[in-house]
């Protein structure tokens, strides 16, 4: 693979996942959409299904890591440095991409969402915000675009952001890759998008499962920019668990696969 066919895969890869991600949180969450609370199940099937798509088109191109954790993983397997940096910067291009598909296509939607006085506050109104908009001045929307814990204990949060990456890229490892160990093959990708179905199903309710760095600090740059009427803070003071937590995850769930199975 030559570092061009890597970064434009990861690029395309990554806006597809959160696209597809992103956009079944926008559905589930925002006034005026036909899924309006469909329930943590249609999310986390939702994400499942945005992996399955995302790997499935970028493949052929990059061998769809889609995400830096397991980037991480693979160099550490394999030794090999020479195109990290190329995956993760078309990761998190494509992260932010993607992000900004779902405001286009939810556009009427986030309008009506964030000038609702019911929802984003006013005279008269009931406060129905979130707990972690309550607590971390996090904007109503910011769920869409990016995670954040139900109760906010940092080395709590951490722990569970480091435990659901290392079951992800264990999963991949041992299960998921292709011939060339590179990236992942057909089967990976159908037993990688089932494992983050599993993983969001059992340990996503503490942080809403990142699992993966660019899935959530590029969304939630794009959030932090765009022209969103009333939509509060992007919760920085948050930021650095869900990027900290996944590539620390990577990092041991590559030693636990050099150590017991290579």
């Amino acid at each position: 693979m030559s570092s061009s066919d890597i970064f434009i895969g990861e690029t395309i890869g990554t806006a597809i996942l959160i696209l597809l991600g992103a956009g079944v949180c926008a559905a589930v969450t925002l006034k005026a959409s036909k899924a309006r609370n469909a329930g943590w199940l249609a999310i986390t099937f939702g994400w499942g299904f945005a992996v399955l798509t995302a790997v499935y088109t970028s493949a052929p191109l990059s061998g769809a890591h889609l995400n830096p954790a397991v980037t991480l993983a693979i160099a550490i397997k394999d030794d090999d440095w020479s195109n990290v940096l190329t995956y993760w910067s078309g990761q998190m291009l494509g992260a932010m991409i993607g992000a900004a598909l779902v405001w286009i296509a939810y556009y009427g939607q986030f309008h009506a969402h964030l000038t609702d006085r019911e929802i984003v506050g006013g005279p008269g109104a009931q406060d129905t915000k979130s707990v972690e908009a309550r607590e971390a001045k996090a904007g109503p929307v910011l769920g869409i675009f990016s995670t954040g814990p139900e109760v906010r204990v940092a080395w709590q949060n951490l722990a569970t952001e480091i435990i659901g990456t290392v079951v992800l890229v264990l999963a991949i490892l041992t299960q998921g890759l292709n011939d060339s160990g590179k990236g992942l093959g057909t089967l990976g990708a159908l037993i990688t998008a089932l494992v983050v179905v599993s993983i969001g199903l059992s340990l996503g309710g503490p942080t809403g499962y990142a699992i993966n760095p660019a899935r959530d600090l590029g969304p939630r740059i794009v959030h932090a920019l765009l022209p969103l009427p009333n939509k509060g803070g992007s919760d920085w003071s948050y930021a650095w668990i869900p990027v900290a937590g996944p590539l620390i995850g990577g990092a041991i769930a590559a030693g636990l696969y050099n150590v017991a199975f290579a």
